[in-house]
């Protein structure tokens, strides 16, 4: 297939909303990971809602695979075009709309990234809560559900959007979900379209949920003697009903890793990150809860800070954990598979998942993850082109994800599917994978919205 592309630079009416240069082409055919590189034939720019809609009009005539584009940050290949096509890049959708601090409310087009709409919300007292990690777009956190280390107390994507603007895949736009803080008004077309991964509509504005800033937040590290003691000091503390804002476990591993990668001089053993938020009297109180839960699980150390900058290097160090081990390896490519369980099998998944790492002598091998919720993550550098390698780390995650099934859990917590985790959607979800496949029918009959995403056929 050859996209005609003076056809798409006619209908968007200009030549740099069209690029086909090898810069742009590479771009738009790699993600962060060890996925093979899939490169699109073109990269649209669209600059509104109309401008996508026009462009999935001429994708549906001309048979050409589209693929929405962010920031590039997803990590189970959401983002290649593994069938060629079009990449459309969100870059120039990048406004902030309208901000309505009376309503505690913001709408955004996609492309707008988490740290941007964050410093534009500072002068209302408001903040956008949900943190992948990532400078992701607020369009592909969507389109993937995001997450992160505030989902223990702010909950996801889901819970954080209140309605989307949708460019279906015959080029209607339709809108979804309400202004209102709830609504029964029909199907949930909202939380249908987020978490879709771009496989049934693509995303042009989104209205989100903000929240106040609290009035203070402090923010600590919890070191433990073995990875067990942090898991179960993690879960007593959510089973005693502490409000934390988030709380994240890194093993040894991971902080010795953050140490050569940031120049910290952290104590090289299983840790908990800790935030609670709020008034100064709770959240004094809070802390101190806290610390006597932890101490009954062989706590070493604690110390928790209030200073802004201190807090921010602190969740720095946590968010570089990935690339700071994969930057042990030089060469090879991030591989990151993240399973979640049920709270009360955390503890024993995240030890039988470091007691599996050990076992295939993945000695630079990772863990860290969201225990707050039950998502954790596993990170292994692996050279893409060594299909011995390759073959080893899928060995690993079938491993770690059928773990999690067999708990109750699911195959990825925040990840979305991808390309990644399509062969264990059927073990996750039996016949409810043939509805999903329906619906994608119906919704995509020509299967040109991020084709081969999701199902394995």
């Amino acid at each position: 297939m050859t996209v005609e592309v003076e056809a798409l630079k006619s209908l968007l009416g200009g030549a740099d909303q069209v690029k086909t240069g090898p810069s742009a082409i590479d771009e738009h055919g790699r993600d962060m990971t060890y996925h093979p590189l899939a490169e699109p034939e073109a990269v649209v720019f669209p600059q509104s809602t109309e401008d996508v809609a026009e462009v999935v009009k001429w994708a549906v005539g001309t048979a050409t695979p589209i693929v929405p584009y962010g920031v590039g940050s997803s990590l189970e290949g959401h983002i290649l075009p593994v069938e060629g096509g079009i990449s459309v890049d969100f870059a120039e959708m990048n406004q902030v709309i309208d901000i309505r601090p009376d309503d505690f409310m913001v709408k955004v087009q996609p492309g707008v990234t988490r740290h941007q709409l964050n410093q534009s919300l500072k002068r209302y007292g408001l903040f956008f809560p949900v943190d992948p990690g990532a400078d992701a777009s607020l369009g592909g956190m969507a389109a993937t559900n995001a997450s992160g280390t505030n989902t223990v107390c702010y909950g996801g994507m889901r819970q954080n959007t209140l309605a989307l603007k949708v460019v279906m895949a015959d080029g209607r736009v339709i809108d979804v979900g309400s202004e209102a803080l709830k609504t029964s008004a029909g199907y949930d077309l909202k939380d249908l379209i987020i978490g879709s991964e771009g496989t049934l509509g693509v995303i042009t504005e989104l209205t989100l949920k903000l929240t106040g800033i609290p009035e203070v937040t402090k923010a600590g590290k919890a070191v433990f003697s073995s990875v067990r003691d942090a898991g179960a000091a993690a879960e007593n503390i959510l089973k005693a009903g502490l409000p934390v804002s988030r709380m994240e476990l890194v093993d040894e591993y991971t902080v010795a890793a953050v140490n050569e990668h940031s120049q910290t001089d952290y104590p090289e053993a299983p840790s908990l990150f800790l935030e609670f938020a709020g008034g100064e009297q709770a959240v004094n109180e809070q802390i101190d809860f806290a610390q006597d839960i932890m101490q009954s699980e062989n706590l070493v150390s604690m110390q928790f800070e209030a200073d802004e900058q201190a807090r921010n290097e602190l969740w720095r160090a946590r968010h570089e954990a990935a690339l700071a081990v994969v930057g042990l390896t030089p060469g090879k490519m991030l591989t990151s598979t993240d399973v979640a369980v049920p709270i009360s099998e955390l503890t024993e998944a995240i030890v039988t998942t470091r007691q599996l790492l050990d076992q295939h002598h993945y000695t630079q091998a990772a863990l860290f993850g969201h225990v707050g919720d039950g998502n954790f993550h596993v990170v292994i550098g692996v050279d893409r082109d060594n299909l011995d390698e390759v073959a080893a780390y899928k060995e690993v995650n079938h491993q770690i994800v059928d773990y999690a099934l067999s708990k109750g859990g699911t195959s990825t917590g925040e990840h979305g599917v991808g390309i990644g985790k399509r062969e264990y959607l059927l073990k996750e979800h039996g016949q409810g994978v043939d509805v999903m496949k329906t619906i994608k029918q119906a919704l995509d009959p020509k299967h040109l919205l991020n084709p081969g995403k999701i199902f394995l056929d």
